[in-house]
């Protein structure tokens, strides 16, 4: 296996939304979880040595993505944004953990150098699209050999049409969000056919705090 071992983590509403509506902060969402519920999100992060969001998720939510409420070593910040359309005053370039910006040849030079200025590191990694197949291998290389993903739906689906995920962790919110449009846990254009789909094996249920975990494993 040339690429990381890939733990999808998510907080979902009982009817698989990630947001109160198309647009909004998984934040919002997120300020009903107890303080176990975080616990446990953080103790996934201590545990991997690279997550990754995308840029969308950076520019809504302005995610800091280091560990707070356990002990534990930050992991490497990995964002793919294909134009590198990045706020350079995102929580992403405080100095806590290292971060990557991964792009493609129609990033704007000055942009790139920004972010290089910024702090980061920049890898050019595909032509239009961040190249997937392409970068996985370069994270094993860089000696990340475990990388969580949090999202949020496109990026979840990229992995998972790939076959790129290894285990799904779940913080269900107690709560209906409803509409047809509101982001759920994996977007993009999904399998369509029965024998196409992504099966996974619950592998645990338990309680933290007063939320819901399941964690499954992919079947292959």
């Amino acid at each position: 296996m040339n690429r990381p071992y890939v733990i999808v983590v998510s907080e979902v509403s009982v009817d698989g939304k990630l947001t109160l509506y198309r647009g909004a902060s998984s934040k919002e969402l997120m300020t009903l979880m107890d303080q176990e519920a975080y616990r446990y999100l953080h103790e996934i992060r201590a545990k991997v040595d690279g997550i990754m969001v995308g840029c969308e998720t950076v520019r809504t939510d302005n995610p800091s993505l280091t560990v707070r409420y356990v002990q534990g070593k930050n992991p490497v910040r990995i964002i793919p944004c294909s134009t590198a359309n990045v706020p350079l005053d995102a929580n992403i370039f405080s100095k806590d953990a290292p971060t990557i910006i991964v792009t493609t040849k129609r990033a704007p030079a000055d942009k790139v150098e920004k972010i290089k200025e910024a702090g980061a590191e920049v890898w050019v990694v595909g032509e239009d699209l961040v190249d997937f197949d392409a970068l996985m291998p370069m994270l094993l290389d860089k000696g990340i050999k475990s990388l969580m993903v949090e999202g949020g739906a496109s990026i979840n689906w990229e992995f998972v049409k790939r076959d790129f995920v290894d285990e799904i962790r779940l913080i269900h919110l107690p709560v209906i969000v409803g509409g047809e449009n509101v982001p759920t846990l994996v977007g993009g254009e999904g399998f369509k056919k029965l024998r196409n789909l992504m099966h996974l094996r619950l592998r645990a249920h338990f309680r933290r705090g007063h939320h819901l975990i399941t964690e499954w494993e992919v079947v292959r």
